[in-house]
């Protein structure tokens, strides 16, 4: 089955961090569309010179309800957890961490760094899951080469490759870098939804074009997906893909819930400082603050129903 529509959605200046924040492109979560799959986060950023930007330094911060993708194409972050991990997020290495009940985090560029470019992504956790332990994988997935494309599959299955990383819902992700004026047709699951993020050249998603920063969405119900770089440069961008996610979420900061009382709770735990967040080790400065909760109740959100 071919896609009938690509649904082109446009990205978003947010600043991120805190005092010390960068610029971010945010393509999820907006108004026409919460979700693709569990995918419910996407932020873009660079390439932004360090020297000029300061670079990427996230104090500790807490998450609830979901999982952090963090996928890199040039610079390195430095991640600290209250699970006691530390690591390093290099180009072509996924980092995800899960916070489930509660974990909190630092993401720090380091001083190797000179160009910061990548993605930040979240996958909200379903509700049987949402409350799970904390957890941290790292994996370094190998280039596969298809006719036309390298690809490197980090979460899920495609072309034949096979992320090991374990999720709580069936998840595609990958990066792509087509080869100048080439097309690439992808055999995909009809049971997932489809977005393609643009990194870098125009990429023409089943007969849409899509420019740097846009996010394409494709339904349920097609087998296969064609590409096409309409640069003569190599095009990069990062396919996400998963099981439409039904249930509705409340999303506020960095927490992923099911109701307006699951931000509050988390919000009091963040402030004062209980376990259930756990300690970062080895940052030098404070805690970020959570922000003041709206005036009304935070509403649940969920993708705009089918016609």
């Amino acid at each position: 089955m071919s896609i009938a529509e690509i649904e082109v959605l446009t990205a978003r200046d947010v600043p991120l961090g805190g005092p010390r924040a960068m610029t971010v492109r945010r393509t999820l979560p907006q108004r026409a569309r919460t979700l693709i799959g569990a995918w419910c986060f996407a932020d873009h950023y660079g390439p932004d010179d360090v020297a000029e930007s300061g670079g990427m330094d996230v104090a500790p911060h807490p998450h609830i309800g979901l999982q952090t993708v963090s996928w890199l194409f040039s610079g390195e972050i430095e991640h600290r957890d209250s699970l006691g991990s530390h690591a390093y997020v290099r180009p072509g290495e996924l980092n995800l961490m899960t916070g489930g009940y509660g974990i909190s985090h630092t993401e720090v560029s380091t001083a190797r760094t000179t160009v910061l470019h990548g993605v930040q992504l979240w996958v909200a956790l379903p509700e049987e899951h949402r409350n799970t332990a904390r957890d941290f994988q790292h994996h370094a997935p190998e280039t596969v080469r298809v006719d036309g494309a390298d690809l490197r599959v980090f979460l899920g299955s495609l072309a034949g490759s096979v992320s090991p990383v374990r999720t709580f819902t069936p998840l595609l992700g990958a990066e792509l870098v087509l080869d100048p004026g080439a097309t690439v047709t992808l055999p995909v699951d009809p049971a997932y939804e489809h977005g393609l993020l643009v990194d870098t050249g125009e990429v023409r998603m089943a007969g849409t074009l899509l420019r740097p920063a846009e996010l394409g969405y494709a339904p349920t119900g097609a087998d296969a997906l064609t590409l096409v770089n309409e640069s003569d440069a190599p095009a990069r961008a990062v396919l996400l893909g998963g099981t439409p996610f039904e249930e509705e979420i409340v999303m506020w900061w960095n927490f992923i819930g099911r109701s307006h009382e699951d931000i509050v709770e988390a919000r009091e735990e963040w402030e004062k400082e209980s376990d259930r967040f756990g300690e970062v080790e080895g940052y030098l400065g404070d805690r970020l603050p959570a922000p003041a909760l709206p005036n009304a109740r935070i509403a649940p959100r969920k993708n705009p129903a089918l016609h």
